[in-house]
């Protein structure tokens, strides 16, 4: 039963891992595997969405996030004005917007599709929070060295002497600086128009050296075949003339009434 139980538990801990391990070589290095680098990236603001935008990210992050030590180190770096002001001085690199316009890209919700049909996405999810190593953490966080740490620096006067002191940070004078930097908007305004910034499926669409007029070419009318009007057939002998709508007399005959006579014909010209 013990054995049982055993092999249970090496399966329910290893479902993050197998599903993480899907994905590309190069992406797996990148994702992060401790709660020091996972706090740095969620409080830099050029990559903190790298979670939403991959499942293959998310899953990692979020068996971080379930972590008791994950909360200890972020109140140590709470503690540490340092953290602050570069989690500030991120905000106003260009990357932060090319972070969030990333989301434009399309293939992020492809990602997320396939995700949501992938069953082992599923159980790396739903097990994050039944792994009994994990409830067992939960349940002896109160005797991190950590917790013990955070509660002792706020009796540290070290800690107040950095607060005092953080005006003078570099760093600080660096962000107080910034909105007098001509650089800071003329970045933001590259990556605005940067089509890397909103994705692989945008660059050939907002790239004007792709775009080409397709040469236009007049077509070919055909000859127009020569008109020729049909001739007219002779009229039969001893029919009545045909009707002339220029002769004066040919309207009068037309109109002519019943038991009149006939107009004459208009006398001929004497011969000279």
């Amino acid at each position: 039963m013990k054995v049982k139980f055993l092999v249970a538990a090496l399966l329910v801990s290893a479902a993050p891992i197998a599903f993480a391990q899907t994905a590309a070589a190069p992406a797996a290095k990148q994702v992060p595997q401790t709660p020091e680098a996972w706090l740095a990236r969620m409080t830099d603001m050029t990559q903190n969405m790298s979670a939403y935008k991959d499942p293959k990210v998310f899953v990692p992050w979020l068996n971080a996030v379930t972590e008791p030590g994950f909360y200890t180190t972020m109140g140590l770096h709470m503690q540490d004005p340092a953290n602050w002001l570069n989690m500030m001085n991120s905000m106003t690199q260009p990357g932060a917007y090319t972070n969030v316009a990333a989301f434009a890209d399309p293939n992020v919700y492809m990602k997320w599709l396939a995700a949501g049909m992938d069953p082992n996405f599923y159980t790396a999810v739903l097990t994050q929070m039944s792994d009994p190593g994990k409830l067992m953490r939960w349940m002896m966080s109160p005797m991190d060295p950590k917790v013990m740490q955070m509660f002792m620096n706020t009796l540290n006067p070290n800690v107040y002497v950095k607060w005092a002191m953080s005006p003078l940070d570099p760093r600080a004078m660096q962000l107080m600086m910034a909105p007098a930097n001509p650089n800071l908007y003329m970045g933001w305004l590259g990556a605005s128009m940067n089509p890397g910034s909103y994705g692989d499926m945008w660059k050939g669409f907002m790239n004007p050296a792709t775009y080409s007029m397709p040469a236009l070419t007049m077509p070919t009318i055909p000859a127009m075949p020569a008109l020729t009007m049909p001739a007219l057939p002779a009229a039969p002998a001893g029919a009545a003339p045909m009707f002339n709508p220029f002769d004066p007399n040919a309207w009068t005959q037309m109109f002519q009434i019943p038991g009149m006579p006939a107009p004459a014909a208009a006398p001929a010209a004497p011969a000279k």
